[in-house]
């Protein structure tokens, strides 16, 4: 038996008698106790009499959801049916009929078949209605019992909230004008077995909206116009790209080194060939290699795999776009960048002005242009209260000390051998500079410790010639010129192998077949490059993603 306290509890809930067949014992009493989860868990473990089942309101949905089911089923419909043909979606009606008077719509009876998921479910004696939704725009079916075959409304009396169904009959407004159909046939066409988010207004668990991605679009029709929107900004990207002469090309997603970006890769094992793989980084290394053998413009719109931190605003898995042009250096990228990223706005969402949180943007080119060492500066003083000079930001120790002056939360500068001046003022750079750069603004002149690619400035060694691009406080664009030096791009990959075997996991391997590649480059093209400005050479290549 259960004890005094939980017989205690038990009183307090909601109890019900039934009865239950049993295969051999004619029938036996049950009695369902429905409780809080606060109850369950109190009265979890405990023993109670035979017959005795306690069930909560998720419980008690499902099992009357799975009884709708089966009676429409007893009704002698077909439950899971193959086809249904509609005449228009229910977005075609809104936009071609929402705006008609009570007048016009009489007059001209306009019929339809349609389709939907139902959010509401209402009966006023005998008036009864649904509100059914396509996704993005939602329309009231009304239904009355003398207007509906006797086996529809059979049908219409054992829907659930999330169902979907078909619906013949005329638009009309009701008396207190809202745009409906006069259903004349209801079609079952699936039953929704899980209850969906008791707010049908929308999902706010940003876990559950990542995680169950289908039940966020069933919900939220926000989140059904981003992927929309998504669309239309790589189509648009694709459109842009290959109007300029850009050819689009496909490259490895398995490559036996893992490069292009300074990232921890995902390891994977090729049976065949018995040897570990990476999945790629980034495309980088083979799109470079395509414009070494003569494609002058090549871009990808391509899936990159970073063994990293996971966040909404990081994600193990994502797409980026990559290009690269011949005979163009970094400025030519940041003029390409700002006037494709306006042209894509105005023909993805048809304006360059767009909201974003609490603030308005204009992606109208031309854009905001700062020096890293510059901003970093400018920020730390305003911080300190005290000058802070660029070339502070070249020293080790002395960039520690501002560091550990600025007080960041939870940073420590990494330790002599392990990182120089150039990675702590990138550190700094994305503390102290990256969420007050909403206005789209193009950071440039970045520390050669941090670009391992990249072509240095040919009268500072200490500084490539790269750029970042941020938007709404968050880097959207990497460019720079390429490092077309195969001696000096050996020299950066073998200290990018001294910070590997220091233990940094996402610092570069050694390429020796790009290597290769790149002298074949500048054996062709080395007395060029040393007379000609950087963008006539034959050998400068130009990167962006």
């Amino acid at each position: 038996m259960a004890s005094a306290k939980n017989s205690k509890l038990a009183k307090s809930a909601t109890t019900e008698v039934t009865e239950r067949k049993l295969a051999t014992e004619g029938t036996e009493l049950v009695i369902i106790f429905r409780v809080s989860p606060f109850f369950r868990g109190v009265l979890r473990g405990s023993v109670f009499p035979r017959g005795i089942v306690f069930m909560s309101s998720q419980d008690e949905q499902l099992q009357q959801r799975q009884s709708n089911l089966a009676e429409l089923g007893n009704l002698g419909i077909e439950i899971y049916p193959r086809r249904f043909d509609r005449r228009h979606t229910i977005s075609q009606l809104v936009d071609a009929y929402g705006l008609r008077s009570h007048d016009e719509l009489e007059a001209e009876k306009i019929e339809t078949v349609t389709s939907g998921r139902i959010l509401t479910i209402r009966s006023f004696g005998k008036a009864n209605f649904l509100v059914l939704s396509d996704g993005r725009a939602k329309v009231q079916v009304y239904l009355r019992q003398d207007s509906l075959p006797p086996l529809d409304f059979q049908i219409f009396k054992l829907l659930d909230f999330g169902d979907w169904v078909g619906v013949e009959g005329h638009l009309f407004r009701t008396k207190t004008n809202e745009f409906t159909i006069w259903a004349s046939r209801l079609h079952f066409l699936a039953k929704c077995l899980l209850p969906l988010p008791e707010k049908w207004h929308g999902l706010t668990d940003v876990e559950i909206r990542y995680r169950q991605r289908y039940l966020d679009l069933s919900v939220n029709p926000d989140s059904r116009r981003v992927f929309e929107t998504r669309s239309r900004i790589v189509s648009a990207i694709r459109e842009f790209m290959t109007a300029r002469g850009y050819l689009e090309v496909e490259t490895p997603m398995m490559q036996p080194i893992a490069g292009g970006a300074i990232a921890r890769p995902f390891v994977t094992h090729h049976n065949a060939l018995d040897m570990d793989l990476y999945l790629r980084v980034a495309p980088e290394l083979y799109l470079k290699r395509l414009t070494i053998g003569g494609l002058e413009k090549v871009f990808e719109i391509n899936r990159n795999f970073r063994n990293e931190g996971i966040s909404t605003q990081h994600n193990p898995e994502f797409t980026m776009m990559e290009f690269y042009e011949a005979y163009a250096d970094y400025h030519s990228l940041m003029a390409m960048t700002e006037e494709m990223i306006g042209a894509v706005a105005r023909q993805a969402i048809g304006t360059d002005e767009v909201t974003f949180g609490d603030h308005q943007i204009s992606l109208k080119a031309p854009y905001r242009r700062r020096s890293l060492r510059h901003a970093v500066a400018e920020e730390a003083s305003e911080r300190l209260g005290r000058q802070v000079d660029e070339k502070d930001l070249r020293d080790y120790w002395t960039v520690v000390k501002l560091a550990r002056d600025l007080a960041l939360p939870n940073y420590i500068p990494p330790a002599p051998g392990t990182g120089g001046a150039g990675r702590i003022t990138m550190d700094l750079l994305e503390r102290l500079c990256e969420g007050q750069l909403i206005e789209p603004t193009f950071v440039y002149d970045f520390p050669t410790e941090v670009s391992p690619l990249s072509k240095q400035k040919p009268d500072d060694p200490e500084t490539v010639e790269r750029f970042e691009l941020y938007i709404g406080g968050f880097e959207v664009a990497n460019a720079f010129s390429e490092l077309n030096d195969p001696a000096e791009q050996r020299r950066r990959f073998e200290e990018q192998l001294k910070e590997r075997a220091r233990g940094d996991l996402e610092a570069h391997q050694m390429d020796e077949d790009y290597i290769r590649w790149t002298r074949i480059t500048s054996e062709r093209s080395s007395t060029a490059c040393r007379r000609r400005p950087a963008r006539d050479s034959a050998s400068i290549v130009s990167s962006c993603c």
